[in-house]
């Protein structure tokens, strides 16, 4: 494969993915898609304090103070004493949280199967995506 075909190529997967995660944001989760971003941060990072949360999904601490506040408001996220810094505190799901993520993931995943069906692909050919993807963010 030529360096040109390996640009374009990588272009396109960009592209797409970003198209991707378009269609699946407009999946009615019933869950805004700046909520499901911090319960996936915090799923995947753990308990955190506002600044890693804010850090992680670049924005600014300000703006995360106030998805924190309404996910604590819905009982998906908890905040616990910081154990090493007593003027922070620690961030993290819930039960609730971690079921609402569950639920989101579940309508995700099934838009995704459908489309990938309806395009007449294998689980093969996405399980070649994922592996690609995985790859590439790691």
């Amino acid at each position: 494969m030529s360096n040109h075909n390996l640009q374009d190529l990588s272009n396109e997967l960009v592209v797409q993915s970003a198209r991707l995660v378009r269609v699946v944001r407009r999946n009615d989760v019933g869950v805004p898609a700046a909520s499901t971003r911090v319960l996936s941060l915090l799923d995947e990072l753990g308990p955190s304090t506002v600044g890693a949360l804010a850090e992680a999904d670049r924005c600014r601490q300000p703006t995360m103070t106030g998805l924190v506040k309404g996910l604590v408001e819905k009982g998906w996220a908890d905040r616990s004493p910081h154990p090493e810094d007593a003027r922070s505190s620690l961030v993290g799901l819930s039960d609730a949280g971690r079921a609402q993520l569950a639920t989101v993931r579940e309508r995700n995943a099934a838009l995704v199967a459908e489309r990938t069906e309806a395009a007449g692909l294998s689980p093969e050919d996405l399980a070649t995506a994922v592996a690609v993807l995985r790859e590439l963010t790691s």
